[in-house]
Order: structure tokens, then sequence, then C-alpha cells
């Protein structure tokens, strides 16, 4: 089973799409296999994370803009790939540190996420994107 999910960001921070997930997977009828969440851009990560307190989301945020800062603070200055924009190449990194897919074990025909773990697209650029995350159930 395959699917691909769009998901809207409105700029830099977690978007959480568990919800849809679960529904998605209720839907297959399958009763154990491993879900994959892939998603198919360069700038963007994939989180399991809390998602009980949204304070947590906003210092993950906050931390890493921390640790890769957008071009154009003095810190950066090495960086050459700098023309899609200040937040572009930090977004790179970003993914390059964060997983871009995800495992999950489904048994019972439930996604077997922890009581707090959440399913979050980490947008790492200032614009708004429609991001696309290809689902595979099997």
């Amino acid at each position: 089973m395959t699917d691909i999910f769009e998901i809207q960001t409105r700029g830099q921070g977690l978007y959480a799409f568990t919800d849809r997930v679960l529904r998605w997977v209720e839907r297959q009828g399958i009763d154990s296999g491993l879900l994959t969440l892939f998603v198919k851009h360069t700038s963007c990560s994939l989180l399991i994370q809390e998602n009980a307190d949204p304070e947590v989301q906003t210092d993950l945020a906050a931390f890493f803009h921390r640790l890769v800062p957008p071009t154009d603070d003095p810190s950066m200055a090495y960086l050459t790939h700098t023309y899609e924009g200040p937040d572009d190449m930090p977004g790179h990194i970003k993914a390059a540190l964060l997983p871009v897919s995800l495992s999950i074990p489904v048994i019972g025909g439930k996604v077997q996420l922890g009581t707090w773990q959440g399913i979050y697209l980490f947008e790492h650029r200032l614009a708004p994107h429609t991001r696309q995350v290809a689902l595979h159930l099997g």
C-alpha cells in the first residue's frame, strides 16, 4: 500500500500530521507490517517527537535555528550556496542532520507510536511550501 500526502506549511516550524497517518493506516486494513514515510524534499525533515506540550516544538525550532542560523549571520559567511535566500542552505544542512524518512511498526492494525509521540514535518524554510511525504505500508 502506498500513498503521497501533501502538507502545506506556513514557514519554519513543526507541522503535525499524525492523525492523517493513523487514519490512512486504519483504512489499509493491514494487521501487521512496517510503515515507512519519506519526505521528497531537501530542505525539510520528518520527526517523531512529543505531541503533548507545544513548547517542545518551539524549543526544537529555536535550537536548530541557533545551531544553523541563516546565511546572512556572520558565523555562516563560509557558505557559498546563498542565491536561493538566507534560509536555503541552512535548510539543507538541517535536513542532512535530521531524518528524511521514518519507519514505524504496525501491530494489530495500529501504528506503534508511544503515548506522547507524534509525527511531524519539520519545515526549515521561511516561505510557505507544499511538501510531499510518500507513505508505504508493507
